[in-house]
């Protein structure tokens, strides 16, 4: 018998899965020669990924250059693992702007919530992260690594 693990790749569903049952993952976004990774917290829902930060330099890089991934893991053991990576365009939805902006600034506001039911209130765990931000799932990929007695 061997325990070498097998390694598969993700459907959709298993995608999706991941990403609903866990609450920090890695954004990942470059600028001139230089890639940068950042943990943040994000909640999944409705396909897309939503998440808060405040503004700085990374919101100053993303309003210029806003193709990211975003990563997500879940890991048990050496060989016992699931990776989702999402590719796209993050947005940061305008809580002033046209209707459809405050529409979709509240729903982020809403999903993260979920996450966080003080968020975006006067006993918000951490007030200066007001800009809600917003990344369409729509090219992902998932793989996995499982041994036979995992």
């Amino acid at each position: 018998m061997s325990d070498a693990p097998t390694f598969a790749a993700l459907t959709t569903a298993q995608c999706h899965a991941l990403l609903a049952s866990q609450q920090v993952g890695r954004l990942a976004f470059t600028f001139r020669d230089r890639v940068d990774i950042e943990p943040v917290h994000y909640v999944f829902r409705d396909d897309r990924i939503w998440g808060r930060t405040q503004f700085g330099t990374k919101v100053q890089i993303l309003a210029h250059h806003p193709w990211v991934a975003f990563e997500v893991d879940q890991v048990e053991a050496l060989f016992t693992w699931q990776s989702v990576v999402v590719h796209g365009r993050i947005e940061f939805p305008d809580p002033d702007g046209s209707a459809q902006e405050q529409a979709r600034y509240a729903a982020g506001v809403a999903a993260f919530r979920s996450l966080v039911p003080e968020a975006f209130t006067p006993t918000d765990p951490t007030p200066d992260r007001d800009l809600v931000f917003m990344i369409p799932v729509h090219d992902l990929e998932g793989r996995s690594a499982t041994t036979r007695y995992a």
